[in-house]
């Protein structure tokens, strides 16, 4: 019988989810705050947490940080239950790595439903993870065997992002591999001064996200969208199940991570014993990847951006740019940058 922890500070709302929950043939604990909640948690682990987002003492978004820092926790299914249906909500509850996200009131069979799912995933990758022969070759016949790469995608959940929302935050569990639908995304982290370094842009039609769920760790890297962007998300499990099952999809990504570190590694090298030059003309060049299409060769960047991707100080870049602009390589005009030579850029001496 699976276990079940409800953590919610009003009395009739936790009475109530909890029948629910018994009625359904689950085992049920409750807990009526936070602090309470993380210690029973702690003390004797659920197979899944339904928690409330507002609450006294320790809210929900604490009790996710406290239990996502520890092993025996961090992988329990949780659920967050809130009556608050505003987006900065949603997006902060998933950026630390939350499963689901229901609002109250919400129907017996919507609550269910999702315990439902959340369970059976959690149970087919704890299956794949584990070091049984047996289960993995079970795996394998039903798993999706012949699903392409490009399908991993089909019927999975959509949502949208303003510029400058919070995709994910460094230190956060993964719970998602991300598809860029529509707009462009940034991944950086911030060095011991609060200096922010700009490590990856991501466009439509990539997958970002990938590396801290392969290696099972919290997120090194904070992600946020640059522009209004929509983004598909695909289930940890998913994307695991079909890595394991499917040759084709993990030659596939075999090859990315392989392009992504090779990348990575030189970039690296730039970063280290490149010129400021260089350094500006690779940021441009990165962002103009991202942005530009054959019709239009401006981007729009603000300076802090290009500033962190060079990994150079803002007064430097702004002085590197006005030099550009007179040689003819880029036109400025307020924040859009115009560019007039991609090539030299491309190929800017160290």
């Amino acid at each position: 019988m699976k276990k079940i922890l409800v953590i919610e500070d009003t009395l009739e709302v936790r009475e109530n989810i909890c029948e629910i929950l018994e009625l359904a043939g689950y085992q049920v604990d409750d807990a009526p705050d936070g602090k309470i909640g993380v210690e029973k948690a702690m003390n004797n682990a659920p197979d899944l947490i339904l928690c409330d987002v507002m609450m006294p003492e320790l809210d929900g978004f604490g009790v996710l940080k406290i239990l996502n820092k520890r092993a025996e926790t961090n992988k329990i299914p949780f659920i967050f239950l809130t009556a608050k249906a505003e987006k900065s909500d949603f997006r902060k509850g998933m950026g630390l790595g939350a499963d689901d996200y229901i609002t109250k009131p919400f129907d017996d069979a919507e609550l269910l439903d999702a315990i439902e799912m959340r369970l059976k995933k959690h149970e087919q990758f704890a299956s794949i993870s584990g070091n049984s022969d047996e289960g993995i070759k079970r795996l394998f016949s039903e798993a999706r065997a012949k699903e392409e790469f490009e399908k991993l995608s089909e019927g999975k959940e959509t949502r949208s992002f303003n510029r400058k929302d919070m995709v994910f935050e460094a230190g956060g569990v993964p719970r998602w591999l991300y598809l860029i639908i529509e707009g462009q995304v940034k991944l950086y982290r911030n060095n011991e001064f609060g200096k922010e370094l700009i490590t990856h842009l991501y466009k439509e039609g990539e997958f970002f996200g990938y590396f801290p769920l392969i290696n099972e760790s919290n997120y090194d890297n904070s992600a946020v969208a640059l522009t209004d962007t929509k983004l598909r998300l695909i289930p940890k499990e998913d994307f695991m199940l079909l890595l394991y099952n499917n040759r084709e999809f993990a030659a596939q990504f075999i090859k990315m991570l392989s392009n992504s570190m090779n990348s990575t590694e030189q970039e690296l090298i730039e970063l280290a014993y490149s010129s400021v030059r260089r350094k500006v003309a690779n940021a441009l060049v990165a962002f103009a990847t991202t942005q530009l299409n054959q019709t239009n060769m401006v981007i729009r960047v603000s300076r802090d951006n290009l500033a962190s991707r060079a990994g150079t100080a803002k007064e430097t870049l702004i002085r590197t740019l006005s030099d550009f602009k007179s040689e003819g390589l880029i036109d400025i005009d307020g924040g859009a940058i115009s560019i007039q030579d991609l090539k030299k850029l491309q190929s800017m001496p160290q």
